[in-house]
């Protein structure tokens, strides 16, 4: 029997909202006091990726930079809402991958709130770009948790497009 908050493959979810936030927070943990990015400024890793600090006061993308901690308390609320949102739809999951969806992007939720009570931003350092002599693109800076999201979404739409309501032969 199925609970409001707990259902027969949450415990798939929970796993991975569990691992997804704890390998964000080494990770970030690490880079910030440990090998302590912000000092040493960009990173080259590879001809096309970069380790560099960026304090990000809004969501994804950069979008609704809020300074004041109004602003950030706001941002915090409705994280909060989303992942109760996304719990109770963990809690109906009928299939291992919407469990395992739900649960990263749960997970990475949390992890971005976990930066944003502890240092009123989110700790991005991940730089992906494709550069020429006379141009450069960079994409958006990013972390484990936006991983973890992204994959989480990707998971929900594959289920939603082709995972299991595929025509079969007959």
């Amino acid at each position: 029997m199925t609970s409001f908050l707990i259902g027969p493959l949450s415990r798939i979810g929970i796993a991975a909202a569990v691992m997804a936030c704890a390998v964000d927070q080494a990770s970030k943990t690490y880079l910030l006091f440990v090998y302590d990015l912000a000092a040493r400024g960009v990173v080259h890793v590879m001809p096309f990726l970069d380790l560099v600090l960026t304090r990000n006061k809004g969501i994804s993308y950069g979008l609704f930079q809020q300074d004041g901690a109004l602003g950030q308390w706001a941002l915090l609320t409705f994280k909060a809402l989303a992942v109760v949102i996304l719990w109770i739809w963990l809690a109906r999951a009928t299939t291992r991958l919407t469990a395992l969806s739900l649960g990263l992007i749960i997970g990475g939720a949390i992890g971005n709130a976990i930066d944003r009570l502890a240092y009123g931003w989110v700790a991005d350092f991940v730089l992906f770009y494709v550069s020429a002599p006379d141009w450069r693109f960079n994409w958006y800076v990013f972390n484990l948790a936006d991983v973890a999201i992204v994959a989480g979404v990707l998971g929900l739409l594959y289920e939603a497009l082709v995972g299991g309501r595929a025509v079969k032969a007959p």
